[in-house]
């Protein structure tokens, strides 16, 4: 390379091929990922059959997995800010598969627990939405990573829309216990990936510091002046909304289906609604990114979901409604993912970026364990979802109300040594 290029901005040396490489890589390993780990509810009631534990045990490995995935990821992130996002992505695959793979195997509440809740959610948690956005931030040109965020999320998306029917039909072939092997098998596909990934935010730690005449910060000294920040709070509190909202959905929507007296039919198709739609919406979402402020974004996501819920309450619950309100739903789904990672990249840089947007994610599945539990709790002591419902709008406007004050810039940190 002459003394010149290596002076080019790295829009210019960035090139077309290298980005494609990069968002597939980080949007195929996130779609396996994600979606190995969500089709494993299709296979609760032939775990119950075969083993005998009941539903409420087989659940409690489901709803410890929610949580472990959310725990992973910001030691997950840090770890991959220091060693490398390549080797945390090669552990959390090769976890994913284990868990997955064994889980037939397992007789008993704590070996799926350790299959279901700690191996394959851990594993997918390492190979999931913070360290992947955290990867593309680093390797993609600064004015690209709000679509680059909004691919990787809709890879995540296909990978729940996806993987459902393969599973499906494998189970119709070779039964449920080689078909979830089998996709254990599958996961291995997104190893590949880890070459385009692998690196890790070190060097250019080292040379943003080198500009600036400042030592870089440490993972500790990042967080807790993130956590000192306002607007790292505000971005959490509506994350945790976020996660609220879309557990109550993906744990309870059959149920809502079932309690409006609509055929068991519609359930499979809104699921297959949000699915789809969230595609749409993350793409959308990540060209939006890079056009308007991205916590005007995130308020307005909160609006629709708020206005969305309000009206689906006030309409009559036909099939048609229904998929509309579950197409709605699709669109903001998982879209607040773009501008949240964005935010987060643009107030701290991509130094820690993994690690603080984990601690976000951390959040998001505490509002998820929160969203799921009290749908079926509600629902057990009133025998409709409606005081969710009215919750759920309350979050709504809150999340959009609290995302206002947030200061939509480049923080100036400093290290405990400065």
């Amino acid at each position: 390379m002459s003394q010149s290029s290596r002076h080019l901005p790295a829009t210019s040396r960035f090139s077309r091929h290298a980005l494609w490489l990069v968002l597939i890589a980080a949007a195929g390993t996130y779609a396996l990922s994600m979606g190995v780990r969500n089709t494993m509810g299709l296979y609760l009631s032939s775990l119950n059959t075969a083993t005998g534990l009941g539903i409420g045990n087989i659940s409690l490995a489901f709803a410890f997995g929610q949580l472990w995935w959310g725990l992973t990821q910001p030691f997950a992130g840090a770890v991959a800010d220091r060693i490398g996002t390549g080797r945390v992505i090669f552990i959390g695959i090769l976890l994913v598969a284990i868990g997955t793979v064994i889980t037939p195997l397992m007789t008993s509440t704590m070996g799926l627990i350790f299959a279901i809740g700690v191996l394959a959610a851990g594993g997918a948690g390492m190979a999931g939405p913070s360290v992947l956005m955290a990867a593309t931030a680093r390797l993609v040109p600064a004015e690209r990573r709000g679509m680059a965020s909004g691919i990787v999320n809709a890879g995540g998306s296909f990978g729940q829309f996806a993987m459902a029917p393969i599973a499906i039909g494998l189970t119709a072939t070779l039964g449920w216990a080689a078909s979830m092997q089998w996709l254990g098998v599958l996961v291995l596909l997104a190893l590949p990936a880890i070459w385009m990934l692998k690196g890790n935010s070190k060097a250019m730690a080292a040379a943003a510091a080198a500009a600036s005449g400042k030592k870089a910060l440490t993972a500790r000294e990042a967080l807790s002046q993130a956590l000192a920040t306002p607007s790292y709070g505000f971005l959490a509190l509506g994350f945790m909304v976020c996660g609220f909202h879309v557990a109550f959905l993906a744990t309870h929507l059959p149920g809502v289906v079932e309690a409006c007296g609509l055929p068991p039919a519609i359930a499979g198709w809104s699921l297959a609604m949000i699915g789809l739609f969230n595609i749409v919406g993350s793409l959308a979402m990540g060209w939006a990114v890079g056009r308007w402020r991205m916590k005007s974004l995130l308020s307005m996501l909160y609006a629709v979901r708020g206005l969305a819920v309000l009206v689906f309450l006030l309409a009559p619950k036909t099939p048609a409604i229904m998929l509309i309100f579950a197409a709605v739903m699709g669109v903001t789904y998982l879209s607040t993912v773009p501008p949240t990672a964005g935010l987060v990249a643009k107030m701290f840089g991509p130094s820690n970026m993994a690690m603080l947007f984990g601690v976000l994610m951390l959040a998001h599945q505490i509002g998820g364990f929160a969203g799921a539990y009290l749908g079926g709790q509600v629902f057990q002591a009133t025998g409709s979802y409606d005081w969710v419902w009215y919750i759920d709008i309350a979050l709504a406007a809150g999340a959009a109300l609290i995302h206002l004050p947030i200061r939509e810039a480049k923080l100036s940190l400093r290290p405990a040594t400065a």
